[in-house]
């Protein structure tokens, strides 16, 4: 054998012993993990639960959510739809539906959830003040979501919608490994700093096997008050990446004074302006969920 020959043999011989070695070590890693993850248990009462979720913050995933569950409402009365406001830091669930009183407790030492809109919403927002920082470290955060989500009078409930906090850390891997998602629902917008963190995030998800729903590209562009004329901000990131991650690219909301007014007012645009262009966006994204939960399991609790 020529020493060029033994060089290609020994070369090949190594990268078929690596390969091999790499497999063996992923598939030990994934018997491990599996060994050791919590067992997903339902919530009592509650049918179907969708996270809205956005890698980065500041992007219009609390308007979002607020909009979309009060959507669902208009557009199935008939279903019974709760809103989960799970970041414990910043909670913005309070102010935007309009609700600042403390959760009574019921005969099974529950907190029944505070009802407005006809949606039942639950928030750290609702048990401190709301002039006083949350200094928590991760183990408290935890134990108080766990709170929020299982000592909640929840049900009945057809639609749980999950305001998450910004990233993709200790909340939404609790929330993926402990609850039977229904889906996700991301947000971002077309700026590349939004987008390149909601492909980490959309890429995490599908690891986790959690189904996508689709994503909405907030902010995509502003009317002038004067000529009506659009203007778009960024671009068209958002349709190149639903197409590159082969998920649905559900609706652009355009950046409308109106919604955030309404939103610090406590009144969801869906309502206070129902024949706006910003409200038929949203009902339009709320059919699509509704159509997204059909093909959906439904959880036996």
């Amino acid at each position: 054998m020529s020493f060029k020959t033994s060089r290609m043999w020994f070369s090949s011989s190594t990268k078929y012993y690596n390969e091999k070695k790499r497999e063996e070590i992923d598939a030990k890693r994934k018997e491990i993990m599996a060994r050791g993850l919590p067992k997903q248990k339902p919530i009592a009462g509650v049918k179907q639960i969708l996270l809205v979720a956005s890698g980065k913050g500041g992007v219009g995933k609390s308007t979002t959510a607020v909009n979309l569950s009060t959507a669902i409402k208009t557009i199935a009365p008939n279903k019974s739809v709760g809103l989960l406001d799970a970041d414990v830091f910043g909670p913005s669930i309070p102010l935007m539906m309009n609700l600042h009183d403390t959760p009574l407790l019921n005969e099974e030492n529950q907190m029944e959830p505070l009802i407005n809109y006809g949606i039942k919403c639950m928030s750290m927002g609702f048990l401190v003040d709301e002039k006083s920082p949350v200094i928590w470290r991760g183990l408290m955060v935890m134990s108080a979501l766990e709170r929020l989500i299982r000592q909640t009078a929840w049900g009945p409930l057809d639609y749980l919608i999950v305001d998450t906090p910004p990233g993709t850390g200790d909340t939404h891997l609790s929330l993926i490994q402990n609850l039977p998602l229904s889906g996700v629902l991301l947000v971002t917008t077309p700026q590349n700093a939004a987008l390149q963190v909601t492909r980490r995030g959309a890429a995490m998800l599908k690891k986790m096997n959690v189904p996508i729903a689709g994503v909405v590209e907030n902010m995509s562009s502003v009317t002038c008050p004067e000529c009506s004329h659009e203007v778009k901000l960024f671009g068209s990131g958002t349709e190149i990446l639903a197409k590159d991650l082969g998920i649905e690219f559900l609706r652009k909301i355009p950046l409308d004074r109106c919604i955030t007014e309404n939103c610090d007012d406590g009144k969801p645009i869906v309502l206070s302006m129902p024949e706006s262009s910003p409200a038929n966006a949203y009902r339009s994204l709320g059919r699509s969920i509704i159509e997204f939960l059909k093909k959906q399991p439904i959880n036996n609790t």
